[in-house]
């Protein structure tokens, strides 16, 4: 009791009511699943996996005699090209430059034929990046856009990136 009287406390006298547990924490609210991480940049295929026709990988896959990548959906497929150009090296007017920049395109084109992509994903990717542009009011191909003199690395990311929120937000 001396205790409780120094520090300014009552203590309460034992009751004959059953003592009663604590209500469990509602659960947390939030996300279902974690977060995925981002795409990273596949290494540049190996000359054995650029010269291998995809229907021959694809046999030889279904054998086991080889590993096919997983293809992505359209927001990684959009989060995985960026990644290329970052690590590879952005560049205009061509697909592949000598010194192995790509483009847009040509990035989109090393996933599709490395098997990181599908065409169809590919296809769906290429549509939110034109309904981007759209939205900022700009009425061309994405792959003339990304060739302007006047073009930066930071817009075609920006490009990239909100093309690839939007697909996330549809759910792809």
């Amino acid at each position: 009791m001396a205790l409780t009287q120094q520090i300014g406390q009552r203590a309460a006298p034992t009751s004959a009511a059953p003592v009663r547990p604590a209500p469990a924490p509602a659960p947390a609210r939030g996300p279902a699943t974690a977060p995925r991480p981002a795409p990273v940049a596949p290494d540049y295929p190996s000359r054995l996996h650029l010269l291998i026709p995809p229907g021959v990988r694809n046999q030889m896959a279904a054998w086991g005699l080889w590993q096919n990548p997983i293809p992505l959906i359209p927001s990684d497929h959009l989060a995985q090209t960026l990644a290329v150009l970052e690590r590879h090296g952005w560049g205009k007017s061509l697909d592949f430059s000598p010194t192995g920049r790509m483009c847009i395109r040509g990035a989109q084109t090393l996933l599709q034929h490395t098997g990181h992509v599908t065409p169809t994903s590919r296809n769906r990717a290429v549509d939110y990046m034109q309904q981007t542009l759209r939205e900022h009011r700009i009425h061309e191909p994405f792959f003339a856009w990304n060739d302007h003199t006047d073009r930066t690395f930071e817009q075609v990311s920006d490009l990239l990136t909100l093309s690839a929120h939007a697909a996330r937000k549809n759910g792809e």
